[in-house]
């Protein structure tokens, strides 16, 4: 077996892929971590050191975590031997008179993962690969503002067609769903957009339809991880996604691993207040970030300039017609982009990120809309020395991206991994 070549990251200042800790300190008291759990942040960061840098050698691995290979051997077999990964062909050692390294990888023939990724209206339904490749998408409409029982039936039909395409029993179901998440419980608390979906709790319906694990989390959160695994959070240690559409979303990376707050609730971005006393927002509150930052005001501001057919302006279509020569569109574009620049500059002076991912629809205006973006960041934030900000663009897809990473929360919740 082949494998192709990877992407080169090193680990760098990243904490070591399997530190051989078994403790560490809090606040004078020292909180001892027990083998399984160990076990599990081992393998997840062997894994992820795998997604990061493409097929590697045992040798490879310990020298990237800075342990020896009898360790990295220990935490791989059980994987190698439950065909998660696999060995590919030997190539020369780079030691004069050593063993020919042998690459492992994620195993193409493994157990597939469920994904879905369900906003107002829309479901989208895959299998994925450890590798990532997406296969067997299907796609269904339901009425936001329907029959719950009607959108059970859809939801059942559209995930019953994708899981009949796998080989094998997939690992699981992740579920990327718009709204207000208690990933805690598997519940929907409120979509705003799809009414029919509050106070669905999903996890237990699918799990009772389909006899699988299923896990689901905010869309943003699942933009976020699939960054993280397969886009440009790729090696880094912080950053946030940010999402805008109809309604405005984030998620946050702090120290390698994802932040969600109590019960799934932290990353609420659209509901942050930037104007004080402004608009009012769909969550009922004036002035959310969300308010002067999404497709609503964009259609509003474009109707009351006057451009054409306001109510299918897009972020790209304004960064097309400003180039094409239109001073109303790039004006609107420049006080759209300034606008999503002002939330990500209290979330720059509250956690000092410094790298941002963009999605949705000003993620489809490109480089040239991320890089108004980070004008706009610099010109209004506290800068300190060293501070380097990157606001860059997802340029996989927003669609693919949530559902890869539905898919990696149930890798995480299958291997038990910590990310």
């Amino acid at each position: 077996m082949k494998f192709e070549s990877q992407p080169s990251y090193s680990l760098g200042q990243r904490t070591p892929a399997s530190r051989e800790v078994a403790a560490g300190e809090s606040g004078g008291n020292v909180t001892l971590v027990s083998q399984s759990a160990l076990g599990a942040i081992n393998r997840g960061r062997v894994l992820q050191a795998l997604y990061d840098n493409g097929p590697k050698s045992r040798a490879d691995l310990a020298r990237l975590a800075g342990v020896n290979r009898t360790t990295i051997t220990g935490i791989v077999q059980p994987m190698i031997e439950d065909q998660l990964l696999v060995e590919g062909d030997a190539s020369p050692s780079d030691v004069k008179g050593g063993k020919p390294a042998r690459p492992l990888y994620f195993n193409p023939d493994a157990p597939m993962l469920g994904a879905v990724l369900l906003l107002p209206g829309t479901i989208q339904a895959c299998l994925v690969a450890l590798t990532g490749e997406i296969k067997a998408v299907t796609k269904a409409e339901f009425d936001p503002l329907g029959d719950t029982e009607a959108f059970i039936a859809v939801m059942t039909k559209t995930l019953t067609a994708t899981l009949s395409e796998a080989q094998l029993a997939p690992f699981g179901i992740g579920v990327a769903s718009a709204g207000m998440i208690d990933s805690d419980n598997g519940t929907i608390l409120t979509v705003n957009l799809a009414p029919v979906l509050t106070g669905l709790p999903l996890v237990a319906i699918l799990q009772e339809r389909f006899s699988l694990p299923v896990v689901i989390d905010h869309h943003p959160r699942a933009l976020l991880v699939g960054d993280r695994w397969f886009g440009p959070g790729r090696g880094q240690q912080n950053f946030a996604a940010v999402y805008t559409g109809e309604v405005l979303g984030g998620a946050f990376f702090i120290d390698g691993k994802v932040y969600r707050g109590l019960a799934g609730s932290g990353g609420e971005l659209g509901h942050s207040v930037v104007q004080i006393d402004g608009a009012l927002c769909n969550c009922g509150k004036h002035g959310c970030w969300e308010t002067v930052a999404a497709l609503p005001w964009l259609r509003k501001e474009a109707a009351r300039m006057g451009l054409p057919h306001p109510k299918s302006i897009t972020c790209a279509r304004l960064v097309k017609e400003a180039d094409e020569g239109s001073n109303a569109a790039d004006e609107l574009l420049d006080r759209y982009t300034r606008n999503v620049a002002f939330g990500i500059v209290n979330l720059q002076q509250t956690l000092s990120l410094n790298s941002y991912v963009l999605h949705g629809d000003v993620a489809g205006g490109g480089m040239r809309a991320a890089e108004l973006i980070r004008q706009h960041v610099e010109r209004l934030v506290v800068k300190r020395p060293g501070q380097e900000i990157s606001i860059t663009v997802n340029g996989i897809g927003e669609g693919h991206t949530a559902l890869r990473g539905a898919a990696g929360l149930v890798l995480s919740s299958h291997l038990k991994l910590v990310i």
